[in-house]
């Protein structure tokens, strides 16, 4: 129904008023009495909502901002105020997606600058977002912004590389490179992209640096540690069989240098006979020369060589023994280690190769220049992964192993190991050790830490789809990997799909079960039923999970949950059978009288509402002998009896209550329930003899004689003479107003 147009225009008027005077609270005022005229007005909505900004109330703000767009779907002002807001409130993520959302309005009123701007100032709040970029640099190079087009095709060469994108990654900046094919800075860009190097995010023209340098400021500090690592391990290329081949690759020089010295004796010959066929890959050959030279030498640089090549033969034995001795020699601890790892593995020794893989990470960890910054000290870091890895089983330890090797493998195997322990880190950091165990256990696990980096950054930035689009993806390639599948799950969840996201936590969680990992299977159903208490099959999965596990306890308290969930769905009988199973199972593990005592209560609940009386009164006798001073049972048992026309063992009963409450000295308690009573049994002349009595004890004479008043007209009517004449001796010695008449009434009953 319209409102009063006068009212709303004065209102409006004195709001404009005062928000010239800089009066914001009467504005605010004015502007709220014109939008209670007309509710739908979008205008008086914006208003109210610059008022509110002012004054600071942002989260007021907030919600008319978002009214005005419900309001006017198409006005582009009301998001942009709204973003404003969400960007004061330091709500980065929200507010950036939210100028993306008006630059698209702009976009389709063909308002091409505005729009632009809205992007600009979604890149500056959460720089990454690779399709703000994408447009972006379209429309720079639609309006012939030459620079900043090339900036944003950078940009977007900068995030592609950074997900491990590298062919869109050179797209990006090719594409650059046809603004302008002299460009040094686009050049450079395209040239370490080829050959596989890490390039700068690209630098600001002097506008809008501010806005984005301190993003940028993490990676930039990665990139200049990764610079200072190249420079200090030098020029030599890494060998591609890693710690083991360059220890072997430098063991050759060492004994080089020993035989140039002289020292070497009559195993002169053995030594560089073996050095030469090592040099030609003649493996065999190598080792026969050097097995002779060790019978008359001892040096730890032929045992390294000795065990390297013996694994390369598949003489595993062997070369344990030789690399063994290596370990703790400076400079080839790292490579015996690695030696060992690897011959372990051959033989199918998965525990002890794990445990050698990890302690050559560590080991070449402290060779190489480490980022000062680390949020977790390396040394516990994989002392932790190590004690989590023995508890798995041989199957899981396997390919952890061959991963683990991987890590220590290829030409680039320092730079691949920096950005692997890094991601290893992270894992622990948001995940703890279970679920980077998980990462090293699965198919394509380089692959996959890249993808969940992904999934969950998109998840902060409230981009759900994208991060279902790469859940799916990830999913491809390690369909087993289950902490994805958590992750689908609860980007359902935050999407509001609260069935299809149970169903799948539900089988996320079986498949834990099948796989013997109860534990994890357990915290995914509990953290399920905090999101849907009343989920029946969940909770029964849970349940069973628990019965396997033997933890009668915690089975029983989900069975009285499960009865409640029940009876909140109308399942009275379900209801009803689950609470007497979970009865037979607290006497079965002799649970606490508490806890029984609480399941009788509701098993008497549910018998009440079908009105099985006998069974009822028996419950809660049962009850009271588990719990002597249970007062609801007291207090029912009362009702029950006075239901059944036993007044005489409802007020034994009642007399139990009311001693009950005496010792605990609740007087206000026992006038509060015989009250109660008398108003529901106003027929009863124990309750009120009882009300009268309590009134006396505290001195309330008028309330006293009203009870004895009525006590007396009750047994009169019942022929009670002489309990009524002794009832009047009691109002008369409360000195009652009409004296003579009760005198009088006393005299004509023989008193």
């Amino acid at each position: 129904m319209p409102g009063n147009r006068q009212v709303y225009e004065q209102s409006m008027n004195n709001g404009h008023s005062a928000a010239w005077d800089q009066d914001w609270q009467t504005a605010v005022a004015n502007y709220g009495r014109a939008i209670v005229e007309f509710p739908d007005d979008a205008e008086a909505h914006l208003h109210l909502g610059l008022g509110l900004l002012e004054i600071g109330r942002l989260d007021d703000a907030l919600k008319v901002y978002q009214r005005a767009h419900q309001l006017a779907p198409q006005d582009p002002i009301p998001l942009e105020k709204s973003a404003d807001v969400l960007e004061r409130m330091g709500r980065l993520r929200e507010a950036a997606q939210q100028y993306v959302n008006v630059a698209e309005i702009y976009l389709t009123q063909r308002d091409l600058n505005k729009a632009i701007d809205n992007w600009e100032r979604a890149t500056d709040l959460t720089p990454g977002l690779v399709p703000v970029h994408a447009k972006l640099a379209q429309a720079y190079e639609r309006i012939g912004d030459k620079k900043k087009a090339i900036h944003e095709y950078l940009a977007l060469a900068y995030n592609f590389q950074r997900t491990n994108d590298y062919d869109r990654a050179i797209k990006a900046a090719q594409r650059a490179l046809k603004i302008d094919k002299n460009n040094a800075q686009v050049l450079n860009t395209l040239r370490a992209l080829e050959s596989g190097g890490r390039i700068m995010p690209p630098q600001e023209d002097g506008t809008r640096v501010a806005a984005r340098q301190n993003s940028f400021d993490k990676d930039q500090k990665r990139a200049k540690v990764a610079a200072n690592a190249a420079f200090t391990e030098g020029s030599v290329e890494s060998d591609p069989f890693g710690p083991i081949g360059e220890g072997m690759r430098d063991s050759m020089g060492t004994l080089a240098i020993y035989v140039m010295e002289g020292t070497a004796g009559d195993a002169t010959g053995d030594l560089l006979a073996g050095m030469e066929a090592q040099r030609q890959g003649l493996a065999d050959q190598a080792i026969e020369a050097y097995m002779r030279a060790e019978s008359r030498i001892d040096h730890p640089a032929l045992r390294l060589n000795l065990g390297g090549l013996m694994i390369q033969r598949d003489r595993n034995e062997e070369a344990l023994k030789r690399l063994d001795k290596v370990v703790g020699v400076p400079q080839m601890t790292s490579a015996a280690l690695h030696g060992m790892g690897q011959a372990y593995l051959k033989l199918g020794k998965h525990r002890q190769a794990i445990d050698n893989m990890l302690r050559t990470l560590q080991s070449v960890d402290e060779t190489m220049n480490i980022d000062p910054d680390h949020a977790i000290d390396l040394i516990g870091m994989w002392r932790e992964l190590r004690e989590g890895i023995v508890r798995e089983n041989d199957e899981v330890q396997q390919r952890i192993a061959k991963r683990l090797g991987s890590f220590l493998e290829g030409k680039e195997w320092r730079t691949s190991l920096r950005e692997s322990r890094r991601q290893i880190e992270e894992t622990i950091r948001e995940q703890g050790i279970k679920g980077e165990l998980d990462i090293l256990a699965a198919e394509r696990g380089d692959k996959l830490t890249e993808s969940v980096t992904l999934i969950d950054r998109y998840m902060r930035q409230g981009l759900f789809v994208l991060a279902m689009d790469e859940a799916h993806r990830a999913v491809e390639f390690s369909p087993t990997y289950l902490p994805v599948h958590i992750r689908m799950a609860e980007i359902m969840m935050r999407e509001g799909r609260v069935r299809q996201a149970i169903q799948k936590y539900n089988a996320v969680a079986k498949t834990f079960m099948a796989r013997g990992e109860n534990d994890r299977a357990m915290g995914i159903l509990a953290e399920v039923l905090e999101r849907a208490p009343l989920d029946i099959a969940v909770r029964e999965s849970l349940i069973e999970l628990l019965e396997s596990e033997e933890r009668w306890d915690e089975v029983l308290d989900q069975y009285i949950d499960l009865a409640d969930a029940h009876h909140q769905l109308g399942n009275f009988e379900q209801s009803r059978d689950t609470y007497a199973l979970a009865e037979r199972i607290a006497t079965k593990v002799n649970a606490s009288s508490e806890k029984i005592v609480r399941i009788k209560h509701r098993l008497a609940d549910i018998d009440l509402t079908r009105l099985d009386l006998r069974r009822v009164q028996k419950t809660y006798e049962e009850i009271i002998a588990l719990a002597p001073e249970d007062e609801r049972a007291h207090r029912m048992l009362v009702d029950l009896n006075y239901r059944q026309g036993n007044a005489i063992e409802a007020i034994r009963r009642l007399d139990k209550l009311l001693g009950i409450y005496a010792r605990l000295k609740q007087v206000n308690r026992i006038v509060q329930l015989l009250e109660e009573l008398v108003t529901v049994y106003p027929q009863d002349t124990g309750l009120r003899s009882r009300l009268a009595s309590i009134y006396k004890q505290l001195q309330r004479r008028v309330d006293a004689i009203k009870q004895l008043d009525a006590l007396g007209e009750l047994q009169l009517q019942a022929g009670n003479h002489r309990e009524a004449a002794g009832t009047i001796r009691q109002i008369i010695a409360l000195n009652p107003d009409r004296m003579d008449d009760y005198r009088k009434l006393l005299a004509q009953l023989g008193g």
